[in-house]
């Protein structure tokens, strides 16, 4: 995916749940990833695989991306 063609869906604690989320995603058949947030997250921040993570989707497919997140969330 082209950075400048995608949007930050969500923002989730870590790297599991950053990979529920995007499963759920994926399943409804959109497209999606997720990166280090620039969220200072404690002392070990860069030095360890934990903290924040934006999962991020096409920027077209964003308000869909929404209503499934929604849909499970409530």
């Amino acid at each position: 995916m082209d950075p400048n063609d995608t949007a930050v869906v969500k923002i989730v604690s870590g790297e599991t749940e950053a990979d529920i989320v995007c499963g759920l995603l994926r399943s409804a058949g959109l497209e999606c990833d997720y990166r280090d947030t620039e969220a200072i997250d404690g002392p070990f921040e860069g030095l360890t695989e934990s903290g924040p993570r934006e999962v991020f989707v096409l920027k077209s497919d964003l308000e869909a991306a929404r209503a499934v997140l929604a849909d499970v969330e409530s």
